[in-house]
């Protein structure tokens, strides 16, 4: 299994990991599966994000949407047969609840286990931890008060996405930290993490955040992580 955790991915400071991930899914093929994380009618995300994955060779050619009734197993398998899976950012609560309508909560999962590459952005990315919690903060909500908000667990850490955008969420993740023993890991767009069996790759300098403490994150502690989930 390969996972990439982007905090955003359309500016030049996500380029370095842009390239790594691309040579990796480049290894396997050139495929990628779309996920939307709600409606898309004019697919403008899509498209924009079809163009980006052009640029490094790589071909964005299948949507999947979890509201349409006729994605039945046909369309799955075209799915999983993709060399790499993007779950597009959005709104994560609804994105979560999507994935569990359809029970593709579940096959996702499996299938990222059995060597699958998943991507994601922002609330994708956050879905690939253990609790989606952290997204209360962006409607100004507790992560303390979210009780359904188990997620895909492929990491052992939750992910904060856009610590840049209020000087807020940072003492906010905080004292989070202080009541909840799973790590959090909080990036500023143009940093993210691509992880892997033996793979720990970090671009830019996120925070590693734990019992009310914050500090750069460090390969070997994620390694150290990684090893025990």
């Amino acid at each position: 299994m390969i996972t990439a955790l982007y905090s955003d991915q359309f500016i030049a400071e996500n380029a370095r990991m842009d390239r790594r991930l691309a040579a990796l899914i480049l290894s396997r093929g050139n495929r990628i599966g779309y996920i939307a994380s709600g409606p898309e009618p004019q697919r403008e995300f899509f498209n924009e994000k079809r163009r980006y994955y052009r640029s490094y060779g790589l071909s964005l050619d299948l949507f999947f949407d979890l509201d349409d009734v006729l994605s039945g197993d046909e369309e799955i398998s075209r799915l999983f047969s993709c060399n790499a899976i993007h779950l597009s950012g959005g709104h994560t609560g609804d994105f979560l609840r999507r994935l569990r309508r359809n029970g593709m909560l579940d096959k996702l999962r499996s299938w990222a286990l059995d060597d699958g590459i998943l991507i994601g952005t922002s609330a994708g990315a956050i879905l690939m931890t253990p609790t989606i919690a952290v997204d209360a903060l962006f409607s100004g909500s507790s992560p303390d008060a979210v009780r359904d908000g188990a997620a895909l667990g492929l990491v052992p850490f939750e992910f904060f996405p856009h610590l840049n955008d209020d000087p807020g969420y940072l003492s906010a993740l905080l004292r989070y930290s202080e009541t909840t023993v799973t790590p959090i890991l909080a990036c500023r767009d143009g940093e993210g993490l691509i992880l892997g069996k033996g793979l720990v790759e970090i671009f830019g300098a996120p925070l590693m955040i734990s019992g009310g403490f914050a500090e750069a994150s460090d390969g070997d502690r994620i390694a150290d992580l990684l090893s025990r989930a």
